[in-house]
């Protein structure tokens, strides 16, 4: 009976979540620029972040990997070169492709990155994301793949796994200016965004 009042008068605690959660550390200046300055090629890439009730996340790190234009997965090292005097960060040197991005969202829950359309390995290209952000005890993976690849992407293993409904959350719709395409990140809730789990 005692054990019932003291449990019935402590207050619950909080679920489990990840932190502290350094998110001012984690992005560096340029960090959605993986396009070498100036190239004829680039592309606009840039959504949001949702939590389940469709509220935007601001303050979600995005990552981005992705093989380049020939399909080469190397990319150039120098995302993140220091300063060898004052050790701040230099930012990209703005002439290499280095396939990786790492992107703060705004008090929107916005993102956007420049690069280049990727490539093969794969018959359907795609770039590869990671969201981190508060509240997720282990980061997401997902994919963007583009809408004028629909060929290749009715081929690819993933994309046919899933049902149209869901298959649709993993490629990115085409906006009106050449170029750019829009890849919303749902984290639950209706239109989630298909998710992957690696073992």
């Amino acid at each position: 009976m005692a054990e019932r009042l003291v449990a019935e008068r402590l207050a619950p605690t909080p679920s489990h979540t990840v932190g502290p959660f350094y998110g001012y550390a984690l992005p560096f200046p340029e960090g959605g620029e993986i396009a070498p300055a100036g190239h004829p090629g680039t592309i606009t890439v840039h959504g949001h972040v949702y939590d389940g009730e469709g509220a935007p996340v601001p303050d979600a790190l995005v990552e981005l990997w992705q093989a380049g234009p020939d399909g080469s997965l190397t990319g150039a090292g120098g995302s993140m070169r220091r300063d060898p005097v004052t050790g701040g960060f230099l930012g990209r040197n703005g002439v290499d492709f280095t396939g990786f991005a790492r992107i703060a969202t705004d008090a929107d829950g916005h993102w956007t990155a420049r690069t280049l359309p990727p490539g093969g390995p794969a018959a359907a290209p795609y770039i590869s994301v990671c969201v981190h952000a508060r509240g997720l005890l282990h980061h997401l993976f997902t994919r963007v793949y583009f809408p004028e690849n629909a060929e290749a992407n009715a081929a690819d293993p993933l994309l046919a796994s899933l049902d149209p409904g869901r298959r649709e959350t993993l490629v990115a719709t085409a906006a009106p200016s050449p170029g750019t395409y829009r890849f919303d990140i749902r984290l639950q809730g209706e239109g989630e965004t298909v998710f992957l789990e690696f073992r």
